[in-house]
């Protein structure tokens, strides 16, 4: 069925549009047009008048959603669970994300993502492995029997992952410092996308693993070193090399908004993205959650536990766009493209995922003058 999406502004993931249209056809998007030269024979969709039609948000960091964590459930229902509770959001693509477990909890999730990922419509972009091979020192709430340093059973396992997910990517949070350069540009010649995370690395060995394939930072700040005189360490590597690209956690919880200021202002613009870091709580009334036998609660925004430790976020990507804009002071386009654009850019799927474009996917995110969610697209199906 062919659909023309009009009677709002659209914008297109680069510039505003007034008075356009978007034609949709088998799940893409086919056109752009001015409203009044519709195409004969295709199935008019009004919009609010006021309403703002986005590129669907694309989420590279999500451990949960709708009471499922994916740790806790690596299945195919597990998955579909979590990206339908995140449409209600505006995220039309996710990865969905486990953190430091058992190797064969890892094979269970990279199976339950493949899975889910060669389902048209499904918003599996790919997966995330955020762990295990992290600092002890700063592994924050995961679990420390499972860190370790990888085996060349985890490496070869790790190298077939990309070849699972032709439409997407697979995405791997390490430390630098307990992963040989070797390993780094293994992986990311095997297609991995290899991004620093829960790391002590100083600066030097931070660049030294640049150098070597390390694309990116998973949340930017959050368990790593503060920034020292005389080792300024991972942080102020993440910040100032211009290659890698950073997500980011807009809570206004995990990272003081003066110091991601301070990250807009160092990083290219197209280098810095949001994420939510999302729990099973999103899209629920819960109050708590398990974690590797650990509980964690819902309080005042945020995610801890018992001790305070914080345990993701409690956000999701309309709330950290806003915020993106309300704390932050980015324009509404800069705050929407970081939700879209520059994350799918991160990861390489930009030609499909971040755009309202000719040849892109139809995920469309429909936004009232809040900036709320009104409705949402997922390969041209409209699921909210």
């Amino acid at each position: 069925m062919r659909q023309f999406l009009t009677g709002c502004r659209i914008f297109t993931g680069t510039d505003m549009r007034e008075d356009y249209g978007v034609l949709l056809e088998d799940g893409d998007i086919t056109a752009l047009v001015p409203a009044d030269e519709a195409p004969a024979g295709v199935t008019m969709v009004p919009l609010p008048e006021h309403g703002l039609l986005a590129p669907g948000f694309l989420d590279t960091q999500v451990n949960g959603g709708g009471g499922v964590l994916f740790n806790q459930t690596p299945t195919l229902e597990g998955v579909l669970a979590i990206a339908a509770a995140h449409r209600r959001f505006g995220t039309t693509a996710l990865l969905p994300t486990f953190i430091t477990d058992s190797a064969e909890g890892m094979r269970r999730a990279a199976d339950a993502a493949a899975e889910a990922a060669a389902r048209p419509g499904s918003g599996i972009a790919g997966l995330h492995l955020e762990g295990p091979f992290i600092s002890r020192e700063r592994r924050g709430v995961h679990t420390e029997a499972y860190v370790r340093t990888p085996t060349d059973a985890d490496l070869a396992f790790l190298c077939t992952l990309p070849a699972r997910f032709p439409s997407g990517r697979v995405l791997l949070s390490l430390a630098p410092e307990v992963v040989a350069d070797s390993d780094i540009a293994r992986l990311a010649a095997a297609g991995l996308v290899v991004a620093g995370a829960h790391s002590a690395a100083s600066h030097a060995r931070t660049l030294q693993a640049i150098a070597a394939g390390l694309a990116g930072f998973t949340h930017l700040f959050n368990a790593m070193p503060p920034i020292a005189n005389r080792e300024p360490g991972i942080t102020l590597a993440a910040m100032t090399d211009p290659a890698t690209a950073c997500g980011i956690i807009a809570d206004g919880v995990h990272v003081h908004p003066a110091l991601l200021r301070t990250a807009l202002a160092l990083k290219p613009e197209d280098r810095l993205f949001l994420v939510t870091d999302a729990m099973p709580p999103t899209g629920t009334d819960a109050t708590s959650f398990e974690l590797h036998g650990r509980t964690i609660y819902r309080r005042d925004g945020r995610l801890v536990t018992a001790d305070g430790v914080l345990a993701g976020a409690d956000i999701d990507m309309a709330a950290a766009m806003r915020n993106a804009i309300g704390l932050l002071g980015l324009p509404l386009e800069r705050a929407l493209r970081m939700a879209s654009l520059y994350p799918a850019r991160y990861l390489g799927l930009e030609t499909r995922i971040g755009r309202i474009a000719p040849g892109a996917q139809a995920d469309l995110v429909l936004l009232d003058t809040d900036l709320r969610v009104r409705g949402t697209w997922v390969a041209g199906q409209r699921v909210v």
